[in-house]
């Protein structure tokens, strides 16, 4: 009877485990044949530099000079720079059988070579044919026909869940294979406004940057870019730029060598929940503006900062961050049409979208003019002051309250000193503050516990701050 259980036992754990090895993904016909299109890509540039000769140490008057001399080459008088070869790896794919191929902008970022190695060995110098830095796509061209190439897959068909593979070259490794799944989609990330990214479990590391993101049907769904990671290697989050979008920047780096984009003249933040409760719309949606460009195209179409966008073209704009993709891939001169929220109702505003030129930072300061007078602060913890005549001067601002300290007060604020005060948003209604004492009154309107939303001016940008659990003072 024993053994008859023994047996059972062994029957059923081999069912069990030829079931869970029927239940798990082959990549083994993926990897034979969707490598084929996959290439390592290597560049070189070269840079000037001093010779690296350690300089003499003594001088000749020096008792030390005879003895080290003989042990220390002294550098050449009249030594002339010298020239130093910067070498990096990284990967690409092909797109067409005539030698295009899709990478990474940083893996031929001031390359003065590119060098693109087969499957079967074969080496080609490839030309770089454009590069947009603002989505990380580059295309460059191999001298190549009858190249296998890949086919491309709809990223808005990819489930978060779904078996996914790369393939590329981590450390000059050619050709591996990894494999996990997805783990969202449409991620923003910091400085990344034009690429709804798709984040993955597969292990990326240097080496990758380029290589293409398979799914399970052979197709590519989009480019391996970067990693989330604090020691520099892989930690089990990457990030894939769509293949629409990739595809949508080489068609226009084929064309004319650049990526043109629309532009609103706008500065946005996110709808939180309380800033959506202050602007009086039923749930935290869409893009807030904070501030609208001089002579830009949202200023001729009639935007007004506090407005919130909810469509543009008819697409809904459920994050902040939709809205920079959608307007950047209008084609600049193109008529659009806006949903807003203002003052408690929709409308609707016709835009002639611009065109995205280089990027300006500003981080400009007012000046104090002196030091204000000892100050209470008020229920939000603040020490304001108003502008004086050469602060309105200076930031071209009629008026607004400097924030001269920012203290607890029992409440939680993202102000800070030098912020300017410049509205109050309650229930939908904006009241602009211009004197202290009326700020004060403003407040004290707020029952204990309530949220205030402030507009503020921040350097040279304006942005809605929300202040939590005002005290009852």
């Amino acid at each position: 009877m024993k053994r008859f259980i023994a047996l059972l036992s062994l029957v059923f754990l081999c069912s069990f485990a030829s079931a869970q090895t029927r239940g798990l993904p082959d990549f083994t016909e993926l990897a034979e044949k969707q490598g084929l299109a996959v290439v390592n890509i290597s560049t070189t540039q070269v840079t000037r530099g001093q010779s690296q000769l350690m300089p003499f140490p003594f001088d000749e008057n020096d008792p030390a000079f005879e003895f080290f001399k003989r042990f220390i080459p002294r550098p050449p008088s009249g030594a002339t720079p010298r020239e130093f070869e910067n070498k990096s790896l990284g990967s690409g794919f092909i797109i067409s059988s005539d030698g295009y191929i899709l990478t990474n902008a940083h893996v031929v970022d001031g390359a003065d070579e590119v060098t693109v190695r087969l499957t079967d060995k074969r080496e080609f110098k490839a030309k770089t044919i454009g590069a947009d830095k603002r989505t990380d796509v580059a295309l460059i061209k191999i001298e190549a026909s009858g190249l296998p190439a890949v086919r491309l897959a709809d990223p808005a068909q990819l489930k978060v869940g779904e078996w996914v593979v790369a393939i590329g070259s981590p450390f000059g490794f050619d050709n591996s294979v990894t494999a996990g799944i997805v783990s969202a989609k449409g991620r923003s990330l910091p400085q990344e406004n034009y690429v709804p990214f798709i984040q993955t479990d597969v292990a990326i590391n240097p080496g990758n940057s380029g290589g293409p993101l398979f799914n399970m049907r052979g197709e590519v769904v989009g480019i391996n870019s970067q990693i989330y990671s604090r020691s520099g290697g892989y930690m089990g989050v990457s990030f894939a730029i769509p293949i629409d979008v990739a595809m949508e920047v080489q068609n226009q780096l084929r064309t004319s060598g650049k990526v043109s984009r629309g532009r609103l003249g706008v500065v946005i933040q996110e709808v939180s929940k309380e800033l959506a409760d202050s602007l009086g719309l039923g749930k935290p949606i869409g893009a807030v503006v904070n501030a609208v460009e001089k002579g830009g195209p949202a200023e001729k179409a009639g935007l007004e900062p506090g407005d919130v966008i909810l469509r543009f073209d008819g697409k809904i704009i459920n994050n902040s961050a939709d809205l920079p993709r959608m307007v950047g891939s209008t084609r600049p001169g193109a008529r659009s049409v806006a949903q807003i929220w203002r003052k408690g109702a929709t409308r609707e505003i016709s835009i002639t979208v611009g065109e995205m030129q280089e990027e300006k930072l500003a981080n400009a300061r007012p000046s104090r003019g002196g030091k204000p007078p000892e100050q209470v602060a008020n229920r939000l913890g603040l020490v304001v002051s108003e502008l004086n005549a050469e602060q309105k001067r200076e930031l071209k601002m009629n008026s607004g309250l400097l924030i001269e300290d920012v203290r607890s007060a029992g409440v939680r604020t993202d102000l800070r000193p030098g912020d300017i005060v410049i509205a109050v948003i309650s229930k939908g209604a904006t009241t602009e503050v211009k004197t202290v004492d009326q700020f004060n009154k403003l407040l004290a309107q707020f029952e204990k516990g309530s949220n205030v939303t402030l507009l503020i001016r921040r350097g040279d940008m304006q942005t809605f701050v929300t202040i939590k659990g005002l005290n009852g003072n």
